[in-house]
């Protein structure tokens, strides 16, 4: 990133904070962008963005924005009574809680450091930002996935970060939803999408919704907790060309549920068990386990396509 200059929104990303945060830095505090070529917006360069580093880090620590600006602007790399823990990396946000998001690039950082700070507004920029760039496939499994998990393992060794995963669950949500909302598939919902009876954990199947709406294709979604009796009845009632049950805990992929759905008289042409909490081997002849969000968003279109050309000859 030696000679790179960024934009505003991708600062934002990289930090994990609003667009609107960047501009009150650069109105108050002089933390602005520098490299400025005629006739464009101005852009950040990484000394810009070492200074912003250091405003983040101890704003988060409870420095004074006026403090933090003050320090920022004397020295990129030094703070007051931090140094040593910037350039190490220790008294991270969260008293040293970071979330660790493997091998995910910067943006998975700012977002996950933008959760830390539970700043819903960094959190929502971002996940937009990534949905309108990389589509829904990219942005579920190169940014969220990697975040959400991080929380997770965190939430496992501590027992802490339960309002983080709220809050991230809750914008993630939101972001799916408008996708969603602005697809607008037409035709009719060919697709079913419901969780397994107790399963709770929705947010991989509204990631398949917005990856669906975002492809044109129409879908019902039934959501959590759905028991196998209502399950089968849906079924019934609108006659759907695939099903996609999902689980995420082995305690709720219950095979006998998918055997209902091949034995009811309007029998799907597909049905998908996504999630980990299915065991390959224990499913029931003619169900597929696809291996990722892209592939189910495949073979859902697979099926729609194959019913336009039946309907169509």
């Amino acid at each position: 990133m030696a000679n790179e200059a960024l934009s505003a929104g991708a600062v934002a990303r990289r930090l994990g904070v609003a667009v609107t945060t960047l501009r009150t830095w650069h109105q108050r505090y002089g933390l602005g962008p520098s490299q400025h070529v005629p006739g464009h917006h101005r852009r950040y360069t990484p000394a810009d963005l070492a200074r912003l580093e250091i405003m983040r880090r101890l704003t988060a620590e409870g420095v004074t924005p006026a403090e933090a600006a003050r320090w920022a602007r004397q020295s990129p790399t030094a703070g007051p009574g931090v140094g040593l823990r910037l350039r190490t990396g220790a008294g991270r946000d969260g008293g040293g809680q970071t979330i660790p998001v493997g091998r995910a690039g910067p943006v998975a950082r700012g977002l996950a450091r933008a959760a830390m700070r539970l700043d819903a507004a960094g959190i929502g920029e971002t996940i937009s930002h990534a949905l309108a760039a990389d589509g829904v496939v990219a942005t579920w499994d190169g940014l969220l996935r990697p975040v959400l998990a991080g929380i997770g393992e965190r939430h496992a060794a501590t027992a802490g970060l339960i309002e983080v995963e709220h809050l991230m669950s809750r914008c993630v949500s939101e972001a799916f939803a408008t996708v969603a909302r602005s697809g607008r598939p037409t035709g009719p919902a060919r697709i079913l999408l419901s969780c397994a009876d107790e399963e709770q954990h929705t947010l991989p199947l509204e990631a398949l919704a917005a990856a669906l709406a975002e492809a044109g294709v129409a879908y019902r979604m039934l959501g959590a907790r759905v028991p196998v009796a209502a399950l089968v009845e849906a079924v019934n009632r609108t006659g759907p060309a695939a099903v996609v049950v999902w689980s995420h805990l082995r305690a709720t992929a219950d095979p006998g549920q998918l055997a209902a759905l091949l034995a009811v008289p309007r029998r799907p042409l597909l049905v998908l068990a996504a999630g980990p909490g299915w065991r390959a081997d224990t499913l029931p002849a003619g169900v597929v386990r696809p291996v990722d969000l892209a592939e189910a968003v495949s073979l859902a279109l697979a099926v729609r396509d194959s019913l336009d050309q039946s309907t169509g000859d």
